[in-house]
């Protein structure tokens, strides 16, 4: 085989979703490579990849796994990223700064639709990527309905490198579409070469004819040759192969087994003949030819060892361990290998590196490069699913709240708040995200923490009118206390938040007073008879009395509240519910299915249409209340096979009252007992 080969050393990403077999490629490449002596298994918890806690119990990748290999005298760093959707910051980030994505898929094409987010976000980004259809070592393997399934989700064509040999329901080898060479599988050594089978040549010639007739689209020369009826040289397939990947124009399609060691050497070969390399993905990326030594970090991690690790792609130049870079000292270079990274004392072009100790430093910033035009970061993922956290033990609060920062320096898609009932807020991607997140408190910081879901942020408001008096007079020796205030309480249309009016006349109480007045109502306000913010109502001073010893601020203040308390219940409080506008994003068959979930969550459908350049989604918008949001993400993914999704904003409040207001009531009142 003839094509591309490279020097610089070349970086490729494994990508797919959930249960792909993602993680045991990475096993076969890395077996075939010579850089393991044996396959590692999932199921024995001995991979190379899912090395951690989290990882292991859950037989999933929860974070990126970076290992360094040679194959065939070439550098490669292989990064095998978390299938689940819940993880998927990590995925894009790592896609951005490698040479090629390896899409790893089933053999299914009623489960090609998990494949579409990811395909969507390499052709928005122009990545190059391939296609490796895994498992077809499995019986009832149906190549062809796969491949017509992923096309419809594709926006580049695909174009099927290899056809399948078949004894009954078994793959056991395949034709090569560019060398017309037939090879039949032998796990654990190099493929061997046979004859085509008589029964595969015509299914070889029309595969073969469509594959060229596709690259046809992008070489004038090629498509004189097939109108010509002249049979093009390998070396031109190749070529147009690799110049088609290194533009996205393509995307190439492989078949095999990972865990039979079907189709890997295959994939290898593709990979080191066709794959772009380190300075076509610099100028995809927006870095110049000339200039300093430029690297984009993708992935923060704070080890236990080494403190913080900044894991970066250089893309060119060269960096040296205690080099000053942007006026900033590295502090530790480090290359992976394939189980831990070590100190190096240079790396280039290329080569993917973990900085020490940069602690400025974010996930997406660049090292060096500050003159170079860059293409956008991938944007961080809004919060899907949250928990309020506490820690276990008494005293420990602060400790969690630095442990769970760098769980969102590491994770962007992590983001932690504190609301406004004071509650610590840990907000993710799904359920399983955040306990990936509560098991590494445990594990790395030692800190065990209560969960709880977050208080949903009702309010209330009134919807009559009173007149009332509040007087406060206490005589404890000495100087007294005394404030004397009328008010009338009256409600507002919705949205009008508080207002304040005062209308005393004639000094009855004295101007440097008033303000005590208003402070006292808004801390009552915070509040209210049912134990939630009130909202949307007007106070207004009416008149009062004061007494020139004995008055003074705290007093009116505290008078004030006494009108708030006496008058508030008088005047028709109900319970406000926080009411969102959601946007969810799902297959297009699953969108009645989304319009049942909203239904019956007590939501109201605005409508539903075409998601724009999502060939096969829809959207449906509707209102929800907050309260119904807590596990939406989890019921949405578990109907559209863990692609669907939605975004999210607050709208407006809306009454709410019945038994449902009372439950809610009679909650708050428990919560704030308790304390």
């Amino acid at each position: 085989m003839t094509g591309k080969t490279l020097s610089s050393p070349r970086a490729a990403a494994l990508v797919g979703p959930f249960a792909s077999g993602k993680t045991t490629l990475l096993e076969a490449l890395l077996l075939r490579s010579g850089a393991i002596a044996r396959q590692g298994r999932i199921k024995d918890g001995s991979t190379v990849g899912d090395s951690s806690p989290e990882a292991r119990a859950r037989q999933m990748s929860v974070e990126p796994t970076v290992v360094a290999t040679d194959y065939l005298g070439e550098r490669w760093t292989l990064i095998d990223c978390p299938g689940s959707v819940e993880f998927q910051q990590d995925a894009y980030n790592t896609l951005t700064v490698v040479d090629a994505a390896i899409v790893v898929c089933e053999p299914d094409p009623a489960r090609a639709v998990m494949v579409a987010p990811l395909l969507k976000f390499l052709d928005e980004r122009s990545i190059p990527h391939l296609l490796f259809i895994n498992k077809v070592d499995t019986a009832g393997t149906r190549l062809r309905e796969t491949l017509e399934a992923l096309q419809a989700i594709s926006e580049r064509p695909l174009v099927l490198r290899e056809i399948p040999i078949r004894e009954g329901d078994q793959v056991v080898g395949f034709v090569d579409l560019v060398s017309e060479r037939a090879y039949r599988y032998q796990p654990g050594q190099t493929s061997d070469l046979i004859k085509i089978p008589e029964a595969l040549k015509d299914e070889e010639r029309q595969a073969r004819q469509e594959m060229l007739e596709k690259l046809a689209d992008y070489d004038d020369h090629l498509l004189e040759e097939l109108l010509e009826d002249v049979s093009p040289p390998t070396d031109e397939v190749y070529g147009d192969l690799s110049k088609d990947l290194s533009e996205d124009l393509i995307v190439p399609v492989f078949f095999g087994s990972a865990e039979a060691d079907g189709g890997i050497t295959r994939l290898w070969k593709a990979l080191r003949h066709e794959a772009p390399g380190p300075e076509e993905t610099a100028r995809r990326l927006g870095f110049a030819a000339e200039g300093g030594p430029a690297a984009r970090v993708f992935k923060t991690v704070h080890a236990a060892h080494t403190g913080k690790l900044s894991f970066a792609r250089i893309l060119r130049g060269e960096f040296t361990d205690s080099q000053a870079i942007d006026g900033t000292r590295l502090a530790g270079l480090y290359a992976p290998g394939t189980a831990v990274v070590a100190k190096t004392a240079k790396a280039g072009p290329g080569d993917v590196v973990a900085f020490g100790r940069l602690d400025t430093i974010a996930t997406g910033a660049v090292i060096g490069g500050a003159d170079d035009t860059l293409a956008p970061w991938p944007p961080v993922l809004e919060p899907l699913f949250g928990l309020a956290l506490q820690a276990e033990k008494k005293g420990d609060d602060v400790k969690l709240s630095g442990a769970v920062s760098k769980l969102c320096e590491e994770d962007a898609s992590y983001r932690l708040e504190l609301n406004e009932f004071s509650e610590l807020v840990l907000w993710g991607q799904g359920e399983i995200h955040l306990m990936v997140a509560i098991e590494r408190l445990d594990h790395r910081f030692n800190l065990k923490v209560v969960t709880a879901k977050p208080t949903i942020p009702y309010k209330e408001t009134i919807k009559a009118a009173t007149s009332v008096h509040g007087r406060h007079k206490k005589q404890s020796g000495g100087h007294g206390q005394f404030g004397d205030c009328h008010l009338d309480i009256a409600p507002l249309p919705r949205g009008s938040g508080f207002v304040f009016v005062d209308r005393i006349v004639g000094g009855a109480i004295p101007k440097q007073y008033i303000p005590a007045v208003e402070e006292g109502v808004r801390d009552f306000l915070a509040r209210g008879a049912l134990g939630f913010p009130v909202v949307d109502l007007q106070a207004t001073l009416t008149m009062g009395s004061f007494h020139s010893v004995d008055s003074s601020d705290m007093a009116f203040k505290t008078a004030a509240r006494i009108a708030m308390t006496e008058g508030l219940p008088k005047c028709e409080p109900v319970l406000l519910e926080p009411i969102l506008k959601v946007e969810i994003s799902v297959p297009s068959e699953a969108t009645a299915k989304a319009q049942r979930i909203v239904t019956g969550r007590r939501g109201q459908i605005l409508g539903y249409d075409a998601k724009p350049g999502w060939p096969g989604w829809d959207t449906v918008a509707a209102y929800l209340p907050q309260a119904e949001m807590s596990d939406l993400i989890v019921e949405l993914r578990s109907l559209t096979m863990g692609v669907g999704t939605f975004s999210w904003a607050f709208d407006h409040l809306q009454e709410l009252t019945g038994r449902t207001a009372d439950k809610v009531v009679e909650t708050r009142k428990a919560a704030l007992e308790q304390g």
